[in-house]
């Protein structure tokens, strides 16, 4: 969809979450009624009706049925911890502390409990307080300590000043655990944070205790990277250059950080050094077509061609994505009809009717993939996956009509698959047919309602599409529900609050997204905030960074004729 969000182009997230926890990760109605039950206890109603409120993404009724129901159940901290952490996500402090308050009276302080006291600290504007829960934190030994201590800084904090404050406290009182793998971790927190001051004296703080580690240079690279010293980061990664011929690990790390700095070839230079398999040429080819190379992307085809002479499927496979993207479709096609078996197979035919389609050959590409369809000893994912690309291929031709075809005849061979549905409410969408796309949408949850994605898609569509801003909030927050620290859903979460007016709670929900994810609609999003709060030199900025992210970004677009920036 036009402006789908985000979840559909954001893979990676953080692996903590401060809300998350497994408390909150799955419906928890039975769990409930076992609990009361066991227990006898007079919460059973309030914590069915906070339970229902939130699978139905009521987070504010949630909270306070949830409140209640602790309230009433004397002794069970884990029904005050999960209160607690509704009201967080509901962000209603007031009773997150009335919660809390009670998890603490009935349960040993935990590194759980503490991460979720110092976030409710920050948020109260207490950072002392959020500096000794802290502290107490990264003191504990293992790995969780500072985990829950990152996460707790990540997640705190309505006022994006305050975690700021408190890590710079705790970088004062030399809290942070003498460890390369910690202090990157909080570096790069600072980093986005965009506190330059805070993050250039923690990368002097990480050169000054582990001078001979690679990984101080990879950190300090970045650092010079986000202050706008490019020339200088590219420095930093060229003197650790002969350390990667005799470390893969290393070689990658500064491949990546190259290509972060829009260096692609410089990276595939580094890429190319050094023991070649499938996956590093895999590496390299992407970066060359990044930087549209042809000539070097040619000269590494040629290459990889002559070492082709067994019937490797992955390489088979490979030489038939760079012939493609060469243009050369027909030795794609070639390639794809070479692969002789294995996991790659099923790619590689769809791959070859995605070619033939490239290649002119309309009739032969829809052969193709029709013989998928049919194929039973295919699994049954790369059957369905069919559908999807006839449906693509008929749109490619111009043939509207012919795509939704595609996609009904999938569905009749594969009644109510998700796949399927949600590929036909984005073609809806695409037709401005707003009704026929959430009724698709709405059918992917009937069958499974905690499917992030639609919830997602269906939330941001009504938020963006039509005025029913508050239903779209409580699909948005179901969402949330589960993944609360997921940059597409807290970018569709600032979104909504726009639409209802809310401009700056939006705008710390679009700056934590966009602290997570440097993605171009976010960017967007955020620059439309800042410009009808009359911020226009800080939005035209992150209208900049998306125009360099993604030029032909839709929504930019969009900005671009309703603003005119």
């Amino acid at each position: 969809m036009p402006s789908m969000p985000a979840l559909i182009r954001i893979s990676s997230v953080l692996l903590l979450s401060l809300m998350a926890g497994e408390a909150l990760a799955a419906p928890s109605i039975a769990r409930v009624l076992d609990q009361a039950e066991r227990a006898q206890e007079p919460s059973l109603e309030p914590a069915l009706v906070g339970e229902f409120a939130l699978q139905a993404g009521k987070l504010p009724d949630s909270a306070a049925q949830y409140l209640l129901a602790a309230q009433a159940s004397e002794g069970d901290a884990g029904l005050a911890e999960r209160a607690t952490r509704i009201a967080m996500l509901a962000n209603d402090d007031a009773r997150a502390a009335q919660a809390l308050a009670l998890w603490q009276q009935r349960a040993p302080r935990s590194l759980a409990m503490r991460s979720a006291a110092a976030a409710l600290a920050m948020r109260q504007g207490k950072p002392e307080v959020a500096e000794a829960e802290l502290k107490a934190l990264l003191a504990a030994p293992g790995e969780e300590g500072w985990r829950f201590s990152l996460a707790a800084l990540v997640g705190g904090g309505r006022d994006p000043g305050v975690p700021a404050q408190v890590l710079e406290a705790l970088v004062e009182a030399d809290a942070i655990p003498n460890r390369i793998e910690v202090w990157q971790e909080f570096g790069r927190l600072a980093m986005r944070m965009d506190k330059p001051e805070l993050a250039q004296r923690m990368v002097d703080q990480v050169v000054r205790r582990f001078p001979q580690d690679p990984r101080v240079a990879l950190l300090r690279a970045s650092q010079l990277q986000q202050t706008g010293h490019t020339a200088e980061a590219v420095t930093v990664l060229q003197a650790l250059e002969p350390q990667t011929r005799t470390s893969v690990d290393l070689r990658n790390a500064v491949a990546i950080a190259y290509d972060s700095m829009n260096e692609a070839v410089a990276a595939e230079r580094v890429l190319s050094s050094g023991p070649q398999d499938t996956q590093t040429y895999g590496m390299r080819a992407s970066l060359l077509a990044k930087q549209d190379d042809a000539t070097a992307l040619t000269a590494l085809y040629t290459e990889l061609s002559r070492a082709a002479s067994k019937p490797d499927p992955a390489q088979r496979l490979l030489l038939g994505k760079i012939a493609e993207y060469l243009k050369r479709y027909q030795e794609a096609v070639d390639w794809y009809h070479s692969v002789p078996g294995g996991e790659e197979l099923s790619e590689a035919r769809l791959r070859a009717a995605n070619a033939q389609g490239l290649l002119g050959n309309q009739a032969k590409a829809l052969e193709e993939v029709r013989a998928v369809q049919s194929d039973a000893v295919l699994a049954e994912e790369a059957r369905r996956d069919a559908y999807l690309l006839e449906a693509e291929l008929r749109l490619r031709a111009g043939d509207e009509a012919g795509e939704l075809d595609a996609l009904a005849r999938g569905l009749a061979a594969y009644p109510d698959e998700n796949a399927l549905l949600y590929a036909r409410a984005l073609a809806w969408e695409r037709r401005d047919d707003i009704p026929r796309a959430e009724a698709d949408l709405r059918k992917v949850l009937i069958t499974e309602p905690e499917n992030v994605a639609a919830l997602n898609a269906l939330g941001y569509t009504l938020a963006d599409r039509t005025h029913r801003y508050q239903e779209a909030l409580e699909l948005i927050d179901r969402a949330r529900v589960a993944e609360p620290d997921n940059p597409a859903i807290i970018d569709s979460h600032g979104w909504v609050l726009y639409r209802l007016g809310r401009n700056e709670e939006a705008l710390v929900q679009l700056r934590r997204a966009y602290g997570l994810a440097k993605d171009a609609e976010i960017a967007v999003h955020l620059g439309e905030v800042l410009w009808v709060s009359g911020r226009q030199d800080e939005a035209r900025r992150y209208f900049d960074e998306a125009a360099r992210l993604d030029p032909d970004n839709r929504a930019l677009q969009r900005v671009r004729e309703t603003l005119k920036p």
